[in-house]
């Protein structure tokens, strides 16, 4: 039983996930109750981004062993990629009842309620996270993010000056840079930024989508093309790529083909910056009154300021 257990790891660190699941399979027809394989069965189905699998097998695993931590966290992760956040917070409450002093808790408290929009407690369970294990440069860079998304920028701009003392080359760090550039209209600053991240990380899906959308606001279509699509065949779960292939579609007066790819973004993702805007242009480059002004009517909900007169003249 232990053996398969063992045999399942070293598949998984091998990434021969079907072969893991196999040797996990083994464990648990031995001991039906095997809490270990149980959750270890789920994480090779996480890794294969099957995420509803995944979600059946943690939950085995803690039926096995209820307050089995590991499985709790496994969970919660699994809950937010499927977008159940509510469920994710709650296995996390439950590892911190129990143990309230881990740290990767509180960072996927953060993480979660960040994607609920609630920034004040994400920053409060960043800080948590931080306080336990403060050298961690993910948690900081993190925690700048959520100041990028409030608009406070010199705050994020200190954040991210701190986790470059600990790690000067973490890539995430010139990646949010150029993200508060950006925000600002500094398009060259921000491509200069997003082009040390990629250095570092050239095969990073979400920092090619980023440069494909400097590369959109400096008019250069061809070179946001190739990003873009790069990024959607690294990562074609990112709906933020979804997005700004229908901006680049907008851009070529596509706008059948940009309503269909906006949709789809929405659908992967409603937490996406803006997105309702663009939708609500889409809407209206194809005579959709009605669902334009609706979209943008979430847009200025959302605080996005894209409106122009126009546009409000338009939905009047």
């Amino acid at each position: 039983m232990q053996q398969f257990l063992l045999k399942g790891n070293i598949a998984t660190k091998e990434r021969s996930f079907d072969q893991a699941a196999y040797y996990y399979g083994e464990a648990i027809r031995l001991e039906p109750c095997y809490a270990d394989a149980w959750n270890n069965l789920g994480t090779a189905y996480f890794e294969q981004k099957r995420f509803e699998l995944a979600m059946e097998k943690y939950s085995k695993a803690i039926d096995c062993q209820p307050g089995y931590t590991n499985a709790l966290l496994n969970r919660a992760n699994t809950a937010y990629e499927l977008k159940e956040y509510y469920k994710a917070i709650e296995d996390l409450s439950k590892v911190i009842a129990v143990k309230p002093d881990t740290a990767l808790a509180y960072f996927t408290q953060g993480l979660v309620f960040t994607k609920m929009r609630d920034f004040d407690r994400a920053l409060i369970s960043y800080d948590q996270a931080i306080k336990l294990d403060p050298a961690n440069v993910d948690y900081l860079v993190n925690h700048a993010i959520v100041h990028y998304y409030r608009k406070d920028f010199d705050a994020a701009k200190i954040e991210l000056g701190r986790a470059s003392k600990l790690k000067k080359e973490e890539p995430n760090i010139y990646n949010t840079l150029s993200l508060i550039e950006i925000e600002k209209g500094n398009f060259v600053e921000a491509l200069q930024l997003i082009n040390k991240a990629i250095l570092l990380e050239p095969k990073q899906a979400y920092f090619l989508n980023n440069r494909g959308f400097i590369y959109l606001s400096l008019n250069e279509l061809e070179k946001a093309e190739a990003d873009i699509n790069q990024s959607i065949s690294a990562d074609p779960y990112n709906g933020w790529a979804y997005r700004n292939k229908g901006i680049y579609y907008l851009m070529k007066k596509e706008y059948a083909s940009a309503e269909r790819l906006l949709y789809q973004a929405l659908n992967m993702d409603s937490f996406i910056d803006k997105i309702y805007f663009y939708l609500g242009v889409a809407y209206q480059k194809n005579n959709k009154r009605s669902e334009a002004c609706k979209a943008f009517n979430q847009s200025e909900k959302r605080g996005d300021k894209m409106l122009t007169a126009d546009l409000i003249k338009y939905c009047k």
